[in-house]
């Protein structure tokens, strides 16, 4: 077995998942020398490429694929089960790596690592903002957060939250100036503020529920964003109707500053998911923050 070849396997894998080198040296700790020189090592070991560089880019080439995808289950397999020895001698630590859309966070995501801090001081928990549904498993994340219904069924999900709606609001100042819509297909004479999708490029349809149908609607607007808070600061700014996750808003609806509007077209989501690959809950990390999650819970429902 060669001992050198297996070292340098880690970095391999860093350098694929992150797509470069300087962002698999800042990740590991190490110069981008030392990257370069143990990819050189096991290229000359394996007698192929298995990165295609460009002064742009860094690429898998077959081989390097090839690789990845043997030694990628093997290397996860081997942190878990260092992380369940270790667990045992003590308390769950290491870095519990998530990938959620932005607006996770102030709906779910910031009390729970607000009480891990507390619960479990040595585990560091890193939250990737990603509005793309990424492969959580190729990128290297331990778990993702979603609504329900784009998670994948082979997945296990942790509600984080029960369903909320989406929801129309915008601000007195411009009801003021433009009116409310009564309609839908008011909808068409107001500047709607439109989102942007990050996986197709398109523009985003506002979901409602019509007659007992749920109805897309093609707005139109002079502003458009990528995601929710953006778009809650332009409507508070006056700028057009926002089309928001209700929770993200309560505040505001409550002080006056926006007001929601045809309310009984607001359509239902899901909720938020925790969600991960079946062998990951045995990550001592993992369990970790499920478990806060399952004690938070318990407490709101105590109260």
């Amino acid at each position: 077995m060669d001992r050198d070849l297996l070292s340098h396997l880690p970095v391999i894998a860093t350098v694929a998942r992150r797509g470069g080198f300087a962002a698999a040296a800042s990740e590991l700790g190490m110069s981008a020398s030392a990257v370069s020189h143990a990819v050189r090592l096991v290229e000359e070991r394996l007698g192929q490429p298995l990165f295609a560089r460009t002064t742009r880019s860094v690429a898998l080439t077959e081989a390097g694929r090839s690789l990845i995808g043997t030694i990628t289950p093997a290397l996860q397999d081997i942190h878990e089960r260092i992380e369940r020895i270790k667990a045992v001698q003590g308390r769950p630590s290491g870095l519990l790596r998530i990938n959620a859309s932005r607006v996770c966070l102030p709906l779910a995501v910031t009390r729970v690592i607000a009480a891990m801090a507390e619960r479990y001081p040595e585990v560091e928990v890193e939250i990737f903002s990603d509005e793309r549904l990424t492969d959580i498993v190729a990128e290297g994340f331990d778990a993702g957060i979603r609504i329900g219904e784009m998670i994948a069924q082979d997945m296990v999900a942790v509600r984080l939250t029960p369903p909320f709606r989406s929801v129309i609001v915008a601000s007195p100042d411009y009801i003021g100036r433009f009116g409310c819509p009564n309609t839908l297909g008011d909808l068409s004479s107001h500047n709607c503020i439109g989102y942007r999708l990050m996986r197709s490029g398109g523009l985003y349809q506002w979901e409602f529920v019509e007659n007992g149908r749920d109805v897309a609607v093609t707005v139109r607007g002079q502003a458009i964003v990528t995601e929710s808070h953006s778009a809650i600061e332009l409507a508070l700014a006056g700028v057009g109707l926002a089309y928001v996750f209700e929770p993200l808003v309560q505040s505001e609806i409550a002080s006056g500053r926006l007001v929601q509007l045809l309310n009984d077209h607001a359509v239902t989501e899901a909720g938020l998911f925790l969600y991960f690959p079946r062998r990951a809950e045995l990550a001592p990390k993992l369990r970790a923050f499920i478990e806060t999650v399952r004690h938070l819970g318990r407490g709101s429902s105590a109260g």
